[in-house]
């Protein structure tokens, strides 16, 4: 066991001394590692090497040309906005701004391919709204090195998304109360938050947040590799997205950033399985910290449930460590948080078995079979007449999905969870420009089983885009579809090479009988995956029954649930869910052959019987409880139908378009 005094100089453990200062409590352990864990060491970076997740000198070097270039770019811009605001010549030459980098890049943790959070700090008489939005987008939209230019004003941190030489710039806006940007400007200290609104402050933090970051850690490089080790499984695992709900980078920078504080001289192989172990324990909503919240006298407000409702309604909070400290988790829902809390015990485990010489690193990082994992989906369809229309639509509903998940966690009291996988899919097949996302849903584990029950979501589906349709950018032909589809039902393009995985089963009930609806296989392949060749599910079923399924609205639970509880394999089953009324198949098929459809005026599911649940207890705002039936909520007071939005049809549109860009559902940010 090798103590912190014995190791090398390059990123070597501070004394034991030194490192009880970290944090907001003391190390769980000071403990160094043994020969094994430096076996294991050498083994965890041989796989990270392996998966390509450190970029090469050449691509290193171009993205400092190309922070070079975008300095040079934003400074031209600000005296162009100088000029034109009617500023002297000599304030016109004397104008500038700055760039700062953040997230990954900053951070050292960044691969091949990866974007770089980028933020212009800038005077303050250039503003975001149109000399940033407008005037700039303009300038670079102008540019011949600059591609795939999308801006995201609405975000909760609004930013502007391009390539400039292949290389992906999330580059963000603030101007802070100064004419002229000192070249020693620091940005790390607090003064620069004077006379800011919190929008701007957001915007700064993110810099902040990252300088301070790698202060608070005891070993940087431990940290940098150990980062980016759960980072990569992260995304194997299908839980890296902030914007769908899950955690984004630098959430898992400050989970990692703790773990290291808790363990100072362990090295990456030992800090991965802590990791995993102290968050399978963790006992949310215990906030992780970094450091002690500590007001400052410029008033903004702090994460503090004490004093701040809507804080006690965070389910995952990981809190930021510069001023003001804020939560970065605030995405999070309570089916997300499930999801995470499963593949950390999932990790775990695989951890564990690794230090038993039972398992190897790859293990750990083997991808998530998503598509095996749940028998019902929505199925979210987002098309475009153009590949520029459809990159700005598919940013802006993807940016809304998360609203989709708490809404149905809303209006089924939280029976009905939600998976929202952060991947797209586009079907080759279809001439049109689209692409698809896929939420897993199941009823809500371990509450007792109501004979009958239904899940009628079809109110939330439409407040849902109803939602999407105030894009202030919307352009014609930007339409949403959205659909129920069973797990055989799945569109074989998600699959890679378009070829349906075969599922493993036909395993023997405890009676001996073999379990209805599972297949036999052959012998498992190392990675799980079963050897017979892939056999499209479903095929059996007859022609009648996949056309009376396919304008279904309503699951009939009782015939589910019976299914489910002769299977005692399968946990993952759903009681019943409501698809959207369209037909998404026909609809996508009608849209990229340019045929319109009168949505409201079909008899799609006309002789479908429809029962809506009951609801005992009053949702949250957004509906109310009539009879037996969820209806939304009529804004009768300040929030009128008119600020609502009017809402006019399109043909082959299931968006409403709204009278107004007032958005209706603020209470869930």
């Amino acid at each position: 066991m090798g103590s912190s005094e014995e190791m090398g100089e390059e990123g070597n453990c501070p004394p034991a001394e030194d490192a009880k200062k970290y944090g907001v409590t003391k190390p769980i352990s000071m403990s160094g590692p043994s020969d094994s864990d430096l076996q294991r060491n050498l083994d965890l970076e041989k796989v990270l090497e392996s998966a390509g997740l450190y970029e090469s000198e050449q691509q290193s070097t171009l993205r400092v040309e190309v922070l070079g270039q975008i300095e040079q770019i934003v400074n031209l811009w600000v005296k162009q906005v100088a000029r034109d605001k009617g500023c002297t010549e000599q304030m016109v030459e004397e104008s500038n701004a700055k760039v700062f980098t953040f997230g990954s890049y900053r951070l050292g943790v960044h691969g091949p391919g990866a974007d770089i959070d980028t933020l212009c700090v800038g005077p303050e008489y250039a503003n975001r709204e149109e000399d940033f939005f407008i005037i700039l987008h303009d300038v670079l939209a102008g540019m011949p090195e600059v591609t795939q230019l999308n801006r995201v004003p609405d975000a909760h941190v609004p930013v502007m998304k391009f390539k400039f030489r292949g290389i992906s710039i999330d580059l963000l806006y603030a101007s802070i109360a100064l004419h002229i940007i000192p070249s020693d400007f620091d940005i790390s200290q607090e003064s620069v938050l004077y006379n800011l609104d919190e929008q701007s402050v957001r915007i700064l933090n993110g810099c902040r947040v990252t300088d301070q970051i790698l202060r608070l850690v005891p070993n940087v490089k431990n940290f940098r590799t150990t980062l980016r080790c759960i980072k990569f499984w992260a995304k194997q695992r299908g839980v890296y997205s902030n914007v769908t709900g899950f955690l984004g980078g630098v959430n898992w920078a400050l989970l990692v950033a703790r773990v290291c504080q808790l363990y100072p001289n362990a090295i990456p192989s030992m800090l991965v399985s802590r990791f995993f172990r102290v968050y399978t324990q963790w006992r949310w909503p215990n906030p992780v910290m970094l450091c002690s919240i500590e007001e400052e006298e410029l008033g903004f407000p702090v994460w503090d449930p004490r004093k701040n409702p809507r804080d006690r309604t965070h389910h995952m909070p990981i809190i930021t460590p510069a001023y003001p400290c804020m939560n970065s988790s605030y995405n999070v829902s309570t089916s997300t948080l499930r999801v995470m809390t499963e593949q950390f015990q999932k990790g775990n485990k695989i951890c564990e078995d690794i230090e038993m010489n039972r398992a190897q690193w790859k293990t750990l990082f083997e991808p998530y079979q998503f598509f095996d994992a749940y028998k019902n989906y929505l199925q979210v369809d987002i098309l475009a007449v153009d590949e520029d229309d459809l990159r700005n639509w598919k940013g802006w509903v993807e940016s809304r999905l998360r609203l989709l998940t708490l809404m149905i966690e809303r209006d089924t009291l939280g029976m009905l969870q939600c998976h929202p996988y952060p991947c797209e899919y586009v079907d080759p097949s279809k001439s049109c420009y689209h692409c698809a996302f896929f939420m897993g849903l199941q009823r809500k584990q371990g509450v007792p089983i109501q004979e009958g029950q239904q899940f009628d979501i079809r109110l939330t589906v439409d407040e849902f885009k109803q939602s999407v349709g105030m894009y202030i950018f919307w352009k014609p032909g930007m339409d949403i579809y959205v659909s129920h589809v069973r797990r055989k039902q799945i569109p074989s393009y998600v699959f890679p090479g378009g070829v349906r995985r075969s599922r493993c089963g036909r395993v023997p009930n405890q009676t001996g009988r073999t379990s209805p609806g599972v297949r036999e296989c052959s012998p498992k392949t190392p990675n799980g995956n079963c050897e017979d060749e892939t056999v499209e599910e479903g095929n059996g079923n007859s022609a009648e029954k996949a056309n009376k399924r396919k304008y279904e609205c309503v699951v009939d639970v009782d015939k589910a649930e019976k299914r489910a509880a002769v299977s005692p394999n399968d946990t993952n089953c759903i009681s019943s869910l409501v698809s959207d009324v369209v037909n998404k198949s026909e609809l996508l098929t009608q849209a990229c052959s340019g045929k319109e459809t009168d949505i409201l005026n079909s008899d799609i599911g006309a002789e479908t019987v429809l029962k809506h649940v009951e609801v005992i207890e009053k949702p949250s705002d957004g509906c109310v409880v009539t009879g037996d039936q969820l209806q939304l909520k009529s804004y009768d007071q300040k929030e009128t139908s008119e600020e609502m939005g009017s809402g006019t049809e399109h043909p082959n549109s299931c968006v409403s378009r709204p009278g107004k860009y007032q958005n209706a559902l603020d209470e869930l940010e």
